[in-house]
């Protein structure tokens, strides 16, 4: 029986299907098909030169690391490093960009104008130097305290020429140790007051600054 040439060529409908299957097959490059694992690791560096492994290749530490399945579909994106730094510095901006908005409106809803914030600037002032004025009288009697015994204590041995003087008893020295202790607590509550009314200046006046910008006011 002979068969013609036309009894052998494949219908126009099937011929379409079958050349649409392979425009649609992935392209697994030969690097990753040797490979046998269920998912295979890959990236392109600076050159455009692609990397594959079973685990993550060692020149795509830094970069995005595509995880391809066995047929060389991209399944997932594990981003690297400097995409890492990149997500973080925008989510930064962003975050500095909602609380500046959000001190926005909290200016215009508090306040009425300049003089209401230099008011309630005054007062947060004031309270600051009364705590101040207290600790300095503290560091003044504590000073003088320390004075006082420093003086007693010239007849006590180490302090004393005398060979046959007595030591420091223990109470005047206990009491020694006390006001110095005291003393660097009540300085380092002093600085501390120091450094808070100079932020509270520097944030009122950036304030009163920004109101005025909102307001249109010179």
């Amino acid at each position: 029986m002979q068969h013609t040439a036309g009894a052998l060529r494949m219908p126009s409908r099937l011929l379409g299907s079958c050349l649409l299957a392979l425009v649609m097959t992935p392209l697994v490059p030969a690097s990753a098909e040797r490979l046998t694992g269920d998912e295979v690791y890959r990236c392109r560096d600076a050159r455009g030169q692609s990397h594959f492994g079973q685990n993550i290749p060692a020149p795509c530490m830094d970069l995005d690391v595509e995880v391809l399945d066995r047929s060389g579909r991209v399944i997932r994106t594990i981003p690297g490093r400097r995409s890492l730094e990149q997500a973080a510095q925008q989510k930064a901006a962003e975050d500095a960009a909602k609380a500046s908005e959000q001190r926005d409106r909290t200016l215009i809803a508090t306040y009425l104008s300049v003089a209401d914030i230099e008011r309630l600037r005054d007062q947060r002032l004031e309270l600051l130097d009364q705590q101040s004025r207290v600790t300095e009288q503290y560091i003044a009697n504590l000073r003088e305290r320390e004075s006082r015994l420093m003086g007693d204590v010239q007849r006590f041995r180490p302090y004393s020429d005398d060979e046959a003087a007595p030591p420091v008893p223990d109470h005047i020295a206990e009491e020694i140790v006390n006001t110095v202790n005291g003393l660097q607590v009540y300085e380092q509550e002093l600085a501390k007051n120091t450094a808070e009314r100079a932020k509270l200046r520097a944030e009122f006046g950036a304030d009163i600054a920004r109101f005025k910008e909102l307001r249109g006011l010179k």
